[in-house]
């Protein structure tokens, strides 16, 4: 791939990805107003936390992590990549239709590990109520992500980066429709949208995986349900898988840690899912399509021997990346309260929510350039089938992680968890740097790259100072209730405005890059 097909397959996802979250701030902002940080609201935000756990635990964070390398390697040589992409397919139904079993038998033990503070108030019930509904969504949202590999090794990047867009249109939807059209008008309008909202999980799940199964038949890999059976190239797919998916445990091990810490303090567990969303819109837009983009481009330039072609991929992903979460770590620190005070507070969502949930969000804001580095770090070990690493590299963190999160609770109380994820995620950062440094030219940080991440800082430090003066001009229009968005609008759109004018000054990033990459 090409560097400008690179950046057009980063901005393909990116774009697409941008959508979904900026859906996924109308239902949270939805959420937010109808259920607000009460019990049905930590309750359902824990159910549907576990099936996304265990996703990223199967999918995301471990099987296609091999599985795309592996793949890609099919497609540049004459192997047959549909029979092992069928295998595949077929393995990960019947290990994920037994698991999805065991997990609702067992729901009250696995919502016992994620938030023991529930045990003996409403929301332990509830939460066990809405695990059991909505956990088969791990077997569906898993199969679309074997098929998002398939799609995304091929260069198809669209219908894979569109699929999470109809889990916010269907969230909203439910909650439209409750509203509207309640069966029981007289019950607690909390409890029916949380009902409403824990069968929309499972649905979601079913669209996301038939749009990406539709995008890959008509690609030539129509995946079907068959005989299981344990292959060769499946035997070594799991050896390969096997260390990822423990790196991929050690991380969500980290984020029960979080859960666990929340769930002793009142209206925490919604507090901290607040912020997570706000820091996900940028780790989402720029470090999943650097991901998604980065790995199997990187996975054919080591096959095809390109050392220069892989550094420059490498580089540019980097250089990228940071070049929009910066700027954006800057914002989250330095006006977290204006951001979720518009965003969020309305209904059932008060001022005393505003202020712990900007906090996490300047918390996090701290650790956005590690989380997104990460992304682009990762793929340099998973390219070349080395998972061992960075599971050992995880490992490391989830004992920091865990220091941190609970030996700071007592201290400094909930904001222990977000402490914890960012500390964490430099940790890792340096941990994946150092590892990388017997790679070789392809996997070192070259002159432009060192260059232009001086001037990166430099513009998002100066915004950062922009941000406040003009938060400082809008004084109360930031909290009127006719006024407050088209004054948020104004900041972040001169936020926005006055760093890509000041780092097309300093020389940080060329505009035409970016004109080009969207242009293809």
């Amino acid at each position: 791939m090409k560097p400008i097909r690179l950046m057009a397959g980063f901005f393909t996802v990116g774009i697409w990805t941008l959508l979904s979250r900026l859906l996924g701030f109308v239902r949270d902002i939805m959420i937010a107003a109808y259920l607000g940080t009460g019990p049905v609201a930590e309750a359902f935000l824990v159910a549907f936390s576990l099936p996304n756990l265990f996703r990223r635990f199967f999918a995301e964070g471990a099987f296609n992590m091999a599985f795309v390398p592996m793949f890609s390697k099919k497609l540049e040589g004459d192997e047959d990549a549909l029979k092992f992409a069928q295998d595949a397919f077929v393995g990960m139904t019947v290990i994920l239709s037994a698991f999805t079993i065991i997990g609702i038998i067992f729901m009250p033990l696995l919502v016992t590990a994620m938030a023991s503070g529930f045990r003996g108030d409403e929301r332990f019930d509830l939460a066990v109520t809405y695990g059991r509904i909505a956990f088969p969504y791990i077997l569906f949202i898993s199969l679309a992500a074997l098929l998002s590999g398939v799609l995304n090794a091929t260069g198809r990047f669209v219908a894979a980066a569109a699929a999470p867009v109809l889990l916010n249109i269907i969230f909203v939807g439910a909650m439209v429709i409750t509203t509207l059209i309640g069966v029981d008008p007289t019950a607690d309008l909390r409890l029916r949208v949380g009902d409403a909202l824990a069968y929309a999980v499972p649905l979601a799940g079913i669209a996301q995986m038939a749009l990406v199964w539709m995008a890959a038949s008509r690609a030539g890999y129509a995946l079907k349900l068959k005989r299981p059976k344990l292959t060769p190239e499946l035997k070594r797919l799991a050896i390969i898988a096997a260390p990822a998916a423990l790196a991929g445990g050690v991380v969500q091990i980290n984020l029960l840690v979080g859960r666990q810490v929340a769930s002793f303090f009142d209206g925490a567990v919604a507090w901290l899912n607040y912020a997570d969303r706000l820091y996900q819109l940028p780790l989402g837009v720029v470090g999943i399509a650097i991901g998604v983009v980065l790995l199997p481009d990187l996975s054919r330039r080591l096959r095809a021997g390109d050392t220069d072609g892989g550094r420059n991929a490498f580089n540019r992903a980097a250089e990228i990346s940071l070049a929009l979460t910066i700027p954006a770590a800057v914002a989250l620190i330095v006006i977290p309260v204006p951001l979720v005070s518009v965003l969020y507070e309305r209904g059932a969502f008060g001022p005393s929510d505003t202020q712990a949930t900007a906090l996490a969000v300047a918390i996090y804001g701290l650790g956005l350039p590690a989380f997104v580095l990460q992304k682009a770090l990762q793929p340099l070990f998973f390219s070349r089938e080395d998972t061992r690493r960075p599971f050992l590299y995880a490992l490391v963190a989830m004992v920091l992680n865990a220091a941190l999160a609970i030996g700071l609770s007592p201290v400094i109380g909930f904001t222990a968890a977000a402490v914890g994820t960012t500390l964490t995620g430099w940790a890792m950062v340096a941990q994946l740097w150092w590892g990388a440094r017997d790679m070789g030219e392809a996997a070192q940080f070259d002159a432009r790259f060192k260059k232009r991440l001086v001037r990166i800082v430099l513009a998002s430090i100066l915004m950062g100072v922009l941000l406040l003066a003009l938060v400082w001009l809008l004084g109360s229009t930031l909290v009127l209730p006719t006024w407050r968005y088209a004054a948020l609008a104004c900041l972040v759109l001169g936020g926005i405005a006055g760093y890509f004018a000041i780092g097309q000054i300093v020389g940080a990033f060329h505009i035409s890059d970016f004109k080009r990459a969207v242009r293809r």
